[in-house]
């Protein structure tokens, strides 16, 4: 099984101090973002830089044009405009995190001919892509003639700006640096911690969506940095002063109540991450748990009885016992006078991810592979007075590192975790509602358990971007609504 996880874990200026009207462009104002074109080699000095380069202005967001001059370059001469930047990915592999990856990459903007006086130039627009300092280069085929920078100013948006409570809210960042002290955004709902921010493999961009918790009136969202799990709140104070902070007013308004879909319409119906097929054709090739599936082969002994095995993994990270592999038979059939195969077996209740499904054909073994998805029953109990006790529960919870938590905001607040290693992938969570008569929110999110990563400190924290950015596995979110009611005396 550790074969199968090692082959489906992915591998992986100056601005507003704070941000009531965000920084972007009014509708209109400035051509749509462009794409990164195609690469360009990473040019290196040779004998020194020639020439000089300049870009006007020098810092502005996604979508600014921006006017690229240079000059005393060889007359007559053909030089690429060449923008840098880095390509990102998590690192991950057999069930345990690593961190992030970022390799250096340039692509190209334009290619220009000089003049007679050596003085070449362009427009550009600046590409959808991370944020804080580029450089961008003249270079003539793989020789850099000279460089200048270049500053991405990181913004935010949300959208609607108003509605009921429930009112799904889109966030939408873009921006968002790589380097150490730029990569890990957070965001406040009303002053409470909702969750972290990434964008590592989608290249500065994050979109995401919370619900509108609270009483009608006006509520904040704020963006602000911290690498060491929370939000570091004297900014201006720092090493670097210059990162931005965001804040951005939500006002609920009057109605009915948005309520999210139950939890067997939040079901995944796409995974990314699915292991390559094996000589077992399992259909379908991802399933909740206790759903039909078949599982089919040819090329047996015709007329044989054979056995159907499982492979999972037991144990957990914390008791020192650690855990290990093993496999267990789950069905029988015959094959047919053709040497044809199948099974007709419901998913084990167990963690999800990849498992393997083998039969042995006479000493060599025939696999195939079934991934469990996590999913959610809905609440026991969906209603009463303040301080109810109510259940959320899951099954088909993960074990890697990237997958054995799912962590909890009740009204964008962020209240714990919990893991599904050691219960076989089956998540009892027991909450008690709280707040004002009214509909109350509870989102559960993927998360990163643990890893080798030093920094920034990302461990056990809801991760706002999990459908795009998520390490390793492609996992789904769920959201629960819980309408607290007046007591009766």
């Amino acid at each position: 099984m550790g074969r199968i996880f090692s082959t489906w874990i992915k591998s992986l200026a100056s601005y507003a101090a704070v941000a009531l009207v965000l920084p972007i462009a009014a509708a209109g104002a400035a051509p749509l973002p462009a794409a990164l074109g195609p690469e360009a080699p990473f040019a290196q000095t040779s004998g020194g830089f020639v020439g000089s380069v300049t870009v006007t202005p020098t810092h502005g967001p996604v979508g600014t044009p921006v006017t690229v001059k240079a000059d005393g370059l060889p007359a007559n001469s053909q030089v690429q405009i060449v923008w840098r930047t880095v390509k990102g990915s998590w690192n991950v592999g057999n069930g345990e995190y690593h961190g992030r990856d970022f390799a250096p990459v340039g692509y190209q903007i334009a290619t220009l001919t000089s003049d007679a006086n050596g003085v070449a130039s362009t427009n550009f627009v600046v590409p959808e892509d991370f944020g804080f300092t580029h450089d961008v280069v003249v270079q003539e085929g793989d020789r850099l003639l000279s460089q200048t920078g270049f500053y991405v100013d990181m913004t935010v948006d949300v959208s609607p700006k108003s509605g009921p409570v429930g009112q799904p809210i889109t966030v939408d960042v873009k921006g968002i640096g790589w380097r150490q002290l730029h990569n890990s955004w957070l965001l406040l709902y009303d002053n409470n911690f909702t969750g972290w921010i990434s964008s590592v493999s989608t290249g500065g961009s994050a979109r995401f969506t919370i619900p509108a918790t609270g009483e009608p009136g006006l509520h904040m969202l704020e963006v602000l940095h911290g690498g060491f799990t929370f939000a570091y709140r004297n900014m201006q104070q720092s090493p670097e002063p210059e990162r931005p902070q965001f804040a951005i007013p939500f006002t609920i308004t009057t109605g009915d109540a948005i309520v999210p879909p139950s939890p067997d319409q939040q079901v995944q119906t796409e995974i990314r991450s699915l292991p390559a097929t094996g000589q077992l054709d399992v259909a379908p090739r991802f399933s909740p748990v206790d759903k039909p599936v078949t599982v089919s082969g040819t090329g047996f002994e015709p007329g044989k009885v054979y056995q159907l095995n499982w492979t999972t993994v037991t144990g957990n990270r914390v008791s020192g016992g650690g855990w290990e592999e093993s496999s267990k038979p789950i069905a029988k059939a015959t094959s047919d006078d053709k040497g044809n195969l199948s099974f007709e077996v419901n998913t084990p209740d167990d963690l999800g991810g990849a498992h393997e499904l083998w039969v042995d054909d006479g000493g060599s073994k025939k696999r195939g592979t079934l991934w469990i998805q996590p999913t959610a029953m809905p609440l026991d109990v969906d209603h009463g007075p303040a301080g109810t006790m109510f259940t959320i529960h899951l099954k088909g919870v993960g074990w890697t590192e990237t997958a054995n938590i799912f962590t909890v905001d009740y009204d964008n607040s962020f209240i714990g975790y919990a893991c599904g290693f050691n219960s076989q992938g089956d998540v009892v969570i027991h909450l008690y509602a709280t707040g004002q008569p009214g509909w109350h929110y509870v989102d559960l999110y993927p998360a990163i358990y643990k890893g080798k990563e030093t920094g920034p400190n990302n461990f056990r924290l809801p991760q706002l971007t999990y459908a795009a950015d998520h390490p390793g596995e492609d996992l789904p979110h769920f959201r629960f609504a819980f309408n607290v009611v007046e007591a009766v005396n």
